[in-house]
């Protein structure tokens, strides 16, 4: 039954069709100069109106596909465009962190200008324990570069710490950030035309400041005052910057100042490092 049923429908739109043939060639033959009579008439409109109404279901089916082919080809545009931002934001992240590490090494450059008395060797960060963060990191320089334990390790901002591990080819920076400082380390306070003398005996992480206490001089120190190495004692070279003077107070016996140094450098930022001897090496 159904397949009779599917044959029907098949031979109805074939007369249908048929006839809309017929009456379109019937209409095509009549004599254009001449007045149609009622029957003409009545026959050109119903082939007008067959065309049309077997027409519009094909056209539909047109319009649909050129829609979905629109549609697609919009799409395919899209993803297109889509990946080619994708590539775009991936190079300029790229771009961005290549500038910032040729800023980095012109610093280093400059670095090694100001250093030129002294006996420097510039090395990259390849280790940093996220767990000790402030406490030291690795280098790309050993013994076999002549790189000894204590010597003095700075970045173009200021001094960051010593040697205390080395191997063939890495070496461990102990950072003046590192929170447990065994050894006080001796600094200087420009005042006017002369300088004031303490230690520094602790590091704040939160603050990014050192303590400097034993200054005893009835002195007025001024605040962003130079802070200094001293080159006493065999730990590091004189001159090294160390930070700015952030605030003054007193002991709690009020025999001396306790000065707050905020660092010069930014810890978390350690690329780049230039070891040095001290002059006398």
């Amino acid at each position: 039954m159904a397949n009779k049923k599917f044959d029907k429908r098949y031979l109805f739109i074939f007369v249908v069709i048929a006839i809309a043939i017929v009456l379109t060639i019937l209409a095509a033959s009549l004599n254009k100069e001449r007045d149609l009579n009622p029957i003409e008439k009545a026959l050109k409109d119903m082939g007008t109106v067959v065309i049309k109404v077997v027409s519009t279901p094909f056209n539909f089916v047109h319009d649909k596909i050129d829609e979905m082919v629109e549609k697609n080809d919009i799409y395919e545009k899209y993803k297109e465009i889509k990946n080619k931002e994708e590539q775009i934001d991936s190079v300029i992240a790229q771009n961005d962190n290549l500038k910032d590490e040729i800023g980095k090494l012109k610093e280093t450059l400059n670095l090694n200008t100001i250093l030129s008395d002294k006996v420097y060797m510039n090395a990259t960060v390849v280790t940093r324990n996220i767990d000790y963060w402030y406490n030291e990191i690795t280098i790309d320089k050993g013994s076999k570069n002549g790189i000894e334990k204590g010597m003095a390790v700075v970045v173009p901002k200021g001094l960051i710490g010593q040697i205390t591990k080395v191997s063939n080819y890495t070496s461990t920076v102990k950072l003046l950030s590192n929170e447990n400082m065994s050894d006080k380390i001796s600094v200087k306070i420009k005042v006017g035309d002369n300088y004031v003398y303490g230690l520094i005996s602790a590091y704040d992480a939160k603050t990014n400041t050192y303590t400097v206490e034993g200054i005893s001089e009835n002195v007025k120190i001024e605040k962003d005052a130079d802070v200094v190495t001293t080159g006493m004692g065999t730990i590091f070279p004189s001159g090294l910057i160390v930070g700015k003077v952030k605030e003054v107070t007193t002991d709690n016996f009020d025999l001396s100042k306790v000065v707050e140094v905020k660092s010069s450098v930014d810890f978390n930022d350690i690329d780049y490092v230039t070891v040095l001897k001290r002059k006398s090496e």
